[in-house]
């Protein structure tokens, strides 16, 4: 284990955050026990996790589509490393659905067995590090960070919860064949959520009528999501994790191209160098901008 201070804690090369994280638990993780039923969701954070997780739980679990129900998604889809609930694992009931911010080296050993699913969802880094400089200024946990130009040193520096982002996506996807995995990009749910939703049932071999997908299209738009108590974690960054201020959401905007109103354009000329340079021979595409075909 490495340096901690009050927001992260450094274990094996990567940033956690540090009040949040049981670092026994990590200790553990290579040798936690994969069942073949398993499936993880695996983000780079502020790149849809929480969109993926209210799309999984509608799929896997019929009591979440029609509303006879009430359980908050992260009690259906845990986060591995962030265990909040103290749910337990071990005796959780198959098919046990997790969410993760690890990068491909931390993932459990049990994972290269190509059986248990996961489900890496990318989002364009400019919009991602956008939502984070709004979700580190909102958020007690996380560093604060005066402006964008501060905020967008510490995310190219990997001085944040996640670290590095282009390491973590080419990390996962130079990895991909020791993994049953696949590959959602956000800005394309964003565009054909259906077809998404589609695709997710077909890798985790769900049958759904067309009705069942009807409804899971229509509980994961953006907005009835925000509107979701279950689903949007407000009442988790209120009273459990702690926010700065009182204006401010879990889900902020959910929308493709917000860069473009924070960047300036000195900002993004460096950004998309950085980018070609880093990304140039990566094969998965990006959405920029909501007018892109």
């Amino acid at each position: 284990m490495d340096n901690k201070n009050t927001y992260w804690l450094k274990f094996k090369d990567y940033y956690f955050q540090s009040s949040l994280v049981d670092v026994d638990f990590l200790e553990t993780l290579d040798d936690f026990e994969i069942r073949d039923d398993d499936v993880f969701i695996i983000t780079y954070p502020k790149s849809g996790t929480i969109w993926m997780q209210q799309i999984l739980s509608l799929i896997y679990f019929e009591e979440h589509r029609n509303g006879t129900e009430n359980v908050d998604t992260i009690d259906r889809i845990p986060f591995l490393e962030y265990n909040l609930r103290k749910a337990d694992f071990i005796n959780r009931p198959s098919p046990r659905l997790f969410c993760s911010h690890i990068p491909y080296y931390l993932a459990p050993k049990g994972l290269k067995n190509k059986k248990a699913k996961i489900i890496y969802v990318y989002r364009n880094p400019k919009d991602v590090m956008t939502s984070y400089f709004h979700f580190s200024n909102l958020m007690v946990l996380l560093e604060a960070a005066n402006d964008m130009e501060h905020f967008m040193k510490r995310f190219l520096d990997g001085k944040v919860i996640g670290n590095v982002w282009f390491d973590h996506i080419r990390g996962w996807y130079e990895h991909r064949h020791d993994f049953n995995i696949l590959f959602m990009m956000y800005e394309e749910m964003k565009k054909d959520l259906r077809s998404s939703v589609l695709k997710i049932s077909h890798f985790t071999e769900k049958e759904l009528s067309e009705e069942d997908v009807e409804a899971i299209v229509k509980q994961s738009t953006f907005q009835n999501m925000k509107s979701d108590s279950k689903a949007n974690y407000d009442a988790i960054l209120t009273s459990e994790l702690g926010k700065r201020t009182n204006q401010g959401q879990f889900l902020r905007k959910g929308t493709i191209g917000d860069w473009k109103h924070h960047l300036t354009v000195e900002q993004n000329e460096r950004f998309d160098k950085i980018f070609q340079n880093k990304m140039k021979d990566f094969p998965l595409k990006f959405i920029w901008d909501i007018n892109e075909e």
